[in-house]
This record gives structure tokens, sequence and C-alpha cells, in this order.
């Protein structure tokens, strides 16, 4: 029989995305609130030029920014933290007084990053991914691997470009230090 081990901290990653500034740094403001400072944030990404999938509830130019926290979390929280953050959409929406076509002025996808992988939450099931708990699934959406990210048959193509890649790849780097940090003090 397997020994059983505790499952080291990650790092929390919120990906948000929306056509309106205010409305991610108001998702910014809850997340800091409820998560603890920043380590890092992303640059804008242009979403829109990745996908049309939301275009009908969202607008057509969409921003993206990928956000990392300087507190590590227990990944078994990764499904209780995508109901919370769905919570957040929903109030987004309610409080949107914009265009009426816009239903979803905020999107948060959290997920996080260890040391092998980037995994994400999703309310939608698929084959590629597992169910966690209160009605969220996890999905592996990158590997790395040989010092590189490696996408894996669904990973979305955002998550695959340069900039992304770098901004995973800077904070990999900065829980890997930690965890180093960690087991020397621990030593």
């Amino acid at each position: 029989m397997g020994e059983i081990h505790h499952y080291p901290p990650a790092l929390l990653l919120i990906a948000a995305f929306s056509a309106y500034p205010e409305y991610l740094e108001e998702g910014k403001k809850r997340a800091v609130a409820e998560f603890g400072p920043l380590y890092r944030e992303s640059e804008l990404f242009r979403f829109d030029e990745f996908t049309d999938y939301y275009d009908e509830v969202m607008g057509k130019v969409l921003y993206k920014q990928l956000w990392t926290f300087s507190q590590l979390i227990d990944p078994g929280r990764l499904a209780s933290i995508k109901v919370q953050t769905n919570g957040w959409e929903e109030e987004a929406a309610a409080s949107f007084t914009g265009d009426p076509s816009i239903v979803r002025p905020l999107n948060l996808d959290p997920g996080y990053i260890d040391l092998g992988k980037l995994v994400l939450a999703s309310t939608k099931d698929h084959a590629h991914r597992v169910y966690l708990d209160q009605g969220i699934f996890g999905e592996i959406t990158l590997m790395y691997k040989q010092k590189h990210w490696v996408a894996l048959p669904w990973s979305y193509p955002d998550y695959q470009s340069e900039g992304y890649t770098r901004f995973l790849t800077e904070n990999r780097e900065y829980l890997h230090q930690r965890k180093k940090e960690e087991n020397q003090r621990e030593s």
C-alpha cells in the first residue's frame, strides 16, 4: 500500500478578463482582500485575439490579466475558490449598468501553479477534467517539463502564448524558491 503524503502548497492564480477596466480593478481588489497581497500581475493581454467565444455575453474587445498571490494555498481549496469567484462574477453582473447586451462584465478563472503543472478550475465537465467538489472540475491546462511549459491537446491558445508562459515561468520560479527556502528551514 502506498503511503499517503500531504500535498504541498501551490501558488494561486486568477485569470481575469473583461471589456471594462474598472471591473478588472474591482475583481483584483476583492481577490486581494480575500487571498492577500499580489505576488505578481501580468500585463494586460488582448484576450479577444485568441477567441470570440465570449463576444455575445462579454463584448468584442476583451482584456485579460493574470494575478498570482504571495500567500500559498492548499490546492484542495480550488473548488471553493471557484465557487467564491463565481459569486463575485454574479455580483458584478447584477451591478452592471452598461450595454444591456453584456450579461457578464467580468470573468474570473482561478487555478494554481505547482512545480509540474498549471491547473484551472471550471464549472464545465469534459473527458479531460476531474471532478473536485461543489460542481467544480479541475483541468491540467499546461505541464512543466524539461524547463518549458508544454501544451496538451485541450490547452487554451492564450495559455500557450509567449506572454502567458513567460509570466507562468516567473511565478513557477518564485514558487520553487519559496519551497527551497522552506526545505532549508526544516533541515
